[in-house]
């Protein structure tokens, strides 16, 4: 029996990437990638809403409760859907909000706290009650409505989500709003000790006093695209990538072992 001979060289890496075990790896980093790109086209297509609420839908005119309640966030398919409430309005709540536009104008919001009638708790409601080009006209029209809130109303109009909270400029009074966020408003409102609210607006389809009606047009049906979905999309397509990058590094790992252990055996095939 002859004595095997000892290789003159070390592995390749690509001799060890088509060993028997290192393929077999291959294919389950595949089939795991094969899941992880599944995924992702399936967040893709969460991403599109190719069938958005018709237009007439959305101008239906619901009550409020039909909607959204109070604590919840308004869903997609109710942005800027019509709806009516009534109830009476806070006194010393009336606010105003600037950075408004009407018709590509720039002006200013009276907002007010409008308390839901016939609630089991406390339940109000933000909406804006006009819009004027004058801030000193928003102003007057507001203390007139803290001085004699409207009781007893009945309201139609857009129900809108929170466009969130910005705080003021350290140059600017605390009460200065340039986004319409009830959670905003809230921070200002009287008698509001366990009270429920909602979590949108109402722009109100009837201005108050002297102000103009606010201009608030229905959504489109153009598809919208939630990039939350597309994000996760692109974080299963690079899980997909990392299966194959664990297979690599793990083989080159074992092979860079090889490699080092040939030398430790062999010095003098190592060296020559």
């Amino acid at each position: 029996m002859t004595a095997v001979e000892a290789p003159l060289f070390p592995p390749t890496l690509r001799e060890v990437l088509l060993r028997p075990r290192w393929l077999g790896v291959l294919g389950l980093a595949l089939i795991v990638a094969g899941v992880f790109a599944w995924l992702g086209q399936w967040q893709l297509d969460m991403a599109v809403d190719e069938d958005p609420v018709p237009i007439e839908v959305t101008e239906e005119i619901k009550p409020i409760a039909d909607v959204v309640t109070p604590g919840q966030y308004l869903p997609e398919p109710f942005v800027g859907h019509r709806v009516e409430v009534a109830g009476s309005f806070v006194a010393d709540d009336f606010l105003v909000v600037s950075s408004r536009h009407n018709d590509g104008v720039e002006g200013y919001w009276v907002t007010g706290q409008l308390r839901i009638a016939d609630t089991e708790v406390p339940t109000s409601l933000a909406v804006a009650v006009g819009w004027t080009e004058s801030r000193a006209e928003a102003d007057a029209v507001a203390a007139e409505l803290n001085a004699a809130p409207p009781q007893d109303v009945a309201l139609t109009g857009r129900i809108i989500s929170d466009e969130g909270i910005m705080p003021p400029r350290a140059s600017q009074p605390i009460t200065e709003m340039a986004r319409m966020s009830p959670a905003q408003l809230l921070g200002f409102w009287h008698d509001a000790d366990g009270l429920a609210m909602y979590r949108p607006y109402l722009a109100s389809e009837s201005a108050m006093g002297s102000l103009d009606t606010i201009i608030a047009l229905p959504p489109t049906e153009e598809s919208s695209v939630n990039w939350l979905n597309i994000f996760y999309a692109i974080e299963w397509i690079v899980f997909a990538g990392f299966a194959f990058f664990m297979w690599y590094r793990l083989a080159k790992d074992a092979w860079e072992k090889e490699v080092e252990q040939f030398e430790e055996d062999h010095p003098d095939l190592a060296t020559a």
